[in-house]
């Protein structure tokens, strides 16, 4: 059904889909850098889980999930990544100290935009911030999302190291985003990006809260009883 209305909300069916064009879902837009984002977004995840004891449950599932959507992302790959890929990896190696900046705790290099933390990454000027400005940002006109991005832009380059710029990676095919929808199934790919960015953001809570330490208050004699599933009585 969600696929049904992206393509409703397209005058005419295209090999990729035009960006901050209408997903046929209120207030949400066509995501311009969609895989890039969520590698971020699963990536960092996935890096912040690694201060949750092994043993707790959260981390556990979460990182299950994470790492399945994550390889579901990475093995659809846009036309001309690999290209794109050594292209962009003879820039680095042409001058890793300049590029030192965006090399992640992984290995791999994220191209930024702002400052560490607060920055969306891999070329996401979008999405990284589900604040009600950023959702009003959907019901801009191409013109004025032009504008926003020059500004958000123009900010970059006061906090972002200088002269690290480099090629974007290959959009994917309208194709190959609804494969992607598929196999997550939950959803566009814009609606899986914010619970992702939800996720990254939980993490951060339940690290404060140490929600793997046993409860001060201790429960109650069977109060967790009535979750449990019983048997069915013999008539």
């Amino acid at each position: 059904m969600r696929a049904t209305l992206r393509l409703l909300a397209n005058v005419k069916p295209a090999r990729y889909l035009e960006p901050f064009t209408p997903t046929g879902l209120t207030g949400l837009s066509t995501h311009p850098s969609p895989r890039p984002t969520l590698i971020y977004l699963y990536t960092t995840t996935l890096e912040k889980l690694k201060t949750i004891p092994e043993s707790s449950v959260y981390r556990k599932s979460t990182e299950a999930l994470t790492k399945h959507r994550l390889d579901v992302v990475k093995s659809t790959k846009p036309p001309g990544f690999d290209a794109w890929l050594e292209r962009v990896k003879a820039l680095v190696a042409e001058n890793p100290e300049k590029y030192k900046a965006a090399l992640r705790p992984d290995g791999s290099y994220a191209a930024f935009q702002l400052g560490e933390d607060t920055t969306p990454k891999g070329d996401e000027l979008w999405g990284g911030d589900t604040s009600s400005e950023q959702q009003e940002g959907a019901y801009l006109s191409e013109e004025q999302m032009e504008a926003r991005m020059k500004e958000a832009e123009a900010e970059a380059a006061k906090c972002a190291t200088p002269d690290i710029h480099w090629e974007s990676e290959p959009p994917l095919e309208a194709a190959q985003i609804s494969e992607i929808e598929n196999k997550i199934g939950a959803g566009l790919i814009e609606e899986v990006i914010q619970v992702a960015e939800g996720e990254l953001k939980l993490v951060d809570e339940m690290v404060k809260s140490k929600v793997w330490e046993e409860l001060v208050e201790k429960p109650k004699p069977g109060q967790w009883t009535y979750f449990e599933r019983t048997e069915e009585p013999s008539s």
